[in-house]
């Protein structure tokens, strides 16, 4: 089901790509992105430094734009407006995955117990493979940018996603869902499921914001640096989710930063 979503949305995206530039003259764009992702979940202390350095991973995207200042057809630039000098269109196909574990202070070597010993023996994992759009605003001009040979492009951007996620969830004392392997809060049923645990996959919609800025190595392509948030509008995406209404200490869905490094090409 995910692989004929996936399918029909690239169809339909390039259908419309290639249908907005016959009528109205825009250029492309296509890259590359790849970079460290901190993934924020239900594993480990909230605000903690050693969860938030120890539950990372990777990603990796390829991305496409819009560029609405320039039309590849003509070889010259589009009527300079306002919306055309400072904003893309971009789209994106990306992957992440990122290993889990419980770290901060309930897993400290003084803790000892077997609920301690429950926690430092569980393990996690989650690939999420994502789908969607940002609008790219730039505070200076595109077209001055894309003139000038080691120039910079600073950028911000907001949009959504449609992600497929798949979550693993496993204690290297045993199989998950009994008392002797498993901390007590995991056990008890939480939002539909029978514990605060699921391996199960599936969809979810996300926002998307980031901060970034290009460089521009040649007449055709250019560096990108960015620093995403992505916020999840699930809680299962981890595969970790305690009941909200008895643990208040995981109140918030799943959500990470991503910094990525770029190259991006342009298509004449």
């Amino acid at each position: 089901m995910a692989s004929k979503s996936l399918i029909l949305f690239c169809f339909l995206f390039f259908g419309i790509s290639n249908q907005a530039n016959a009528q109205f003259g825009f250029s492309h764009e296509i890259g590359v992105i790849v970079g460290p992702v901190a993934f924020q979940s239900d594993y480990g202390v909230r605000h903690d430094l050693s969860t938030n350095a120890g539950n990372t991973g990777y990603g990796i995207g390829i991305i496409h734009y819009l560029n609405f200042s320039y039309k590849a057809d003509c070889n010259c630039y589009t009527p300079e407006t306002y919306f055309n000098d400072h904003f893309k269109l971009r789209s994106e196909l990306s992957y992440n995955k990122t290993e889990l574990r419980n770290f901060g202070k309930w897993v400290a070597p003084d803790k000892t117990g077997l609920g301690a010993d429950q926690l430092r023996a569980m393990r996690g994992s989650t690939s999420v493979t994502n789908i969607g759009m940002q609008l790219e605003y730039f505070p200076w001009s595109i077209r001055d940018f894309t003139s000038r040979i080691e120039s910079w492009g600073p950028f911000i951007s907001l949009g959504g996603q449609f992600s497929f996620y798949s979550p693993k969830a496993w204690s290297t004392m045993g199989p998950l869902g009994t008392p002797l392997t498993t901390f007590p809060k995991y056990l008890v049923p939480s939002d539909g499921s029978p514990m605060g645990l699921s391996s199960e996959g599936g969809t979810v919609w996300s926002i998307v914001s980031s901060v970034g800025t290009r460089y521009k190595l040649a007449p055709l392509s250019d560096l990108m640096v960015d620093l995403r948030w992505q916020y999840y509008f699930s809680d299962w995406v981890d595969g970790n989710n305690p009941n909200k209404q008895l643990f208040k200490e995981n109140k918030s869905n799943d959500w990470l930063v991503w910094f990525n490094v770029g190259y991006i090409y342009y298509l004449q």
